[in-house]
């Protein structure tokens, strides 16, 4: 182009020549909108550090990067809320979705619709799960005779299809001997269609995910009878991303789980506030959240690889495999990536090794309240949320606690929830659901099933109560 030719064709030529320069240059700073388009699951509230309160905490906006490649970058942000994984999972692979939260068993399933539509997913991280299987659960309606799964032959089950809870019902199944169709029937029902169902006594058993085996007892309709700790299966819940997605901003998947961290962190320094923000958010009890995400919770928060999680993956496509819905392989070691986990840890300060294997769930570090001595022994911890108050008070033993609540009682004011820990498995109950067994010197121990208890009972001695055998006693004490 001479220099006669018009200025403007002369302007036009520059900018054609830097815009391509631009296009040629990796890590150039240019302007960009970037998509980060996050599907959710609210209601499934061990997600909640992968989702609704990034979300509600504008977290994501605090981690984005700012500088290199990113300096003059402009955010999309998108959130987008699922009851399940499956339709989320569809939203990703139509490309309207880059980052989502799931279980192990939909998540999985997520592998193989990418892969059948010639494209990758990636599961970049935990979120909170348990190496024994707890978080799902069957529940039967209140007043079933039904105390264990034993009793459920010949009986009809429901269960979230392709869910979480569905991989845990067929090989707890498996583990009673029986075939599915023959020995038991098992019919596809959302949580939302069973928990009618459940109240008007019009199924024998469901079986679910978190929140809904906690969820259903707590509002009254149902009693769990089957824990998925009794499995010994792993099960969690985690995040994944497009794979396509994360190699072209890989920095952005890094800083999603960055802000999971945080989220992390401050659920854990105040899990009563958040469980009340996931109850203003979803509408599941700030109770029943804080029975997953206070201290010694039923599950564990927890955002690292872990064998049994990597186990948990590889068991879900064994199982899909078995249910005729994969039919291609996908390689465990690629699929599961490890790679935005670390390098989020790293940027917090935080040390991935030493996390990788830490099995404790969430310590309780608190005092007796009603001694002020430090509480050592979680076997028998009991906690007390009194209405109206914003802490959670804590308490040595079940007999402490009921103790404290009967005081409570006589002053005019009443528990929002009791908790207790089963003394086998050592998980998280709602103490009015336990049974007890009551020694001679009159202390408790708390479990979920009637059967543990007489087991107890009958090798270490005692007596078999109910909640309401155990309570009394210890009103009764308190009145003398």
């Amino acid at each position: 182009m001479t220099q006669h030719a018009p200025l403007s064709r002369r302007l036009a030529a520059l900018f054609l020549t830097a815009t391509a320069f631009g296009a040629m240059t990796p890590g150039l700073a240019r302007a960009e909108t970037i998509r980060v388009a996050v599907g959710t699951q609210d209601t499934t509230i061990n997600c909640a550090t992968g989702g609704l309160l990034i979300r509600e905490l504008k977290l994501l906006e605090k981690f984005l990067p700012r500088d290199g490649r990113y300096k003059d970058a402009t955010y999309d942000i998108q959130w987008r809320n699922f009851t399940s994984g499956a339709p989320l999972t569809n939203e990703m692979v139509a490309g309207k979705l880059d980052l989502g939260a799931m279980a192990d068993f939909p998540g999985s399933l997520n592998g193989y619709a990418f892969a059948k539509a010639g494209r990758r997913s990636l599961f970049i991280s935990v979120l909170s799960g348990s190496v024994r299987g707890s978080g799902n659960g069957i529940v039967v309606p209140k007043e079933s005779p039904v105390q264990s799964l034993s009793e459920l032959k010949g009986k009809t089950i429901s269960v979230p299809f392709a869910s979480t809870a569905h991989g845990l019902l067929l090989r707890a199944v498996k583990a009673q001997g029986w075939e599915p169709g023959r020995d038991v029937t098992i019919i596809t029902q959302a949580p939302e269609v069973a928990g009618a169902a459940l109240l008007a006594n019009k199924i024998d058993a469901h079986a679910d995910f978190v929140p809904f085996a906690e969820l259903f007892p707590w509002r009254g309709f149902a009693r769990k009878i089957y824990d998925g700790a009794q499995a010994d299966a792993p099960t969690f819940h985690g995040a994944l991303a497009d794979g396509d997605y994360a190699d072209k901003y890989p920095e952005i998947v890094t800083a999603y789980l960055r802000a999971s961290l945080e989220a992390d962190r401050l659920i854990a320094a105040e899990p009563e506030k958040y469980s009340e923000l996931i109850e203003r958010v979803t509408g599941i009890e700030a109770e029943v959240a804080y029975l997953f995400h206070g201290p010694l919770g039923l599950q564990t928060r927890d955002l690292t690889w872990k064998p049994e999680y990597r186990q948990a993956v590889k068991t879900s496509f064994e199982t899909l495999k078995l249910l005729k819905k994969a039919d291609s392989e996908i390689d465990l070691d690629r699929f599961v990536d490890d790679r935005f986990i670390r390098a989020a840890t790293a940027e917090a300060g935080l040390d991935y090794e030493a996390r990788l294997k830490a099995y404790a769930p969430l310590p309780l570090a608190a005092n007796d309240s009603a001694t002020g001595q430090p509480i050592t022994d979680p076997s028998r911890v009991a906690q007390l949320w009194i209405r109206g108050e914003d802490k959670v008070r804590h308490y040595a033993s079940p007999e402490a606690a009921f103790a404290a609540l009967a005081e409570q009682e006589s002053q005019g004011r009443e528990a929002r929830a009791f908790y207790a820990q089963d003394r086998g498995s050592g998980i998280k109950l709602f103490a009015n659901q336990a049974w007890y067994v009551r020694d001679a010197q009159g202390r408790l121990s708390a479990f979920l099933l009637k059967g543990d208890a007489q087991a107890h009972a009958a090798a270490k001695g005692g007596d078999v109560i109910d909640f309401a055998a155990a309570r009394g006693g210890h009103a009764r004490l308190s009145a003398r």
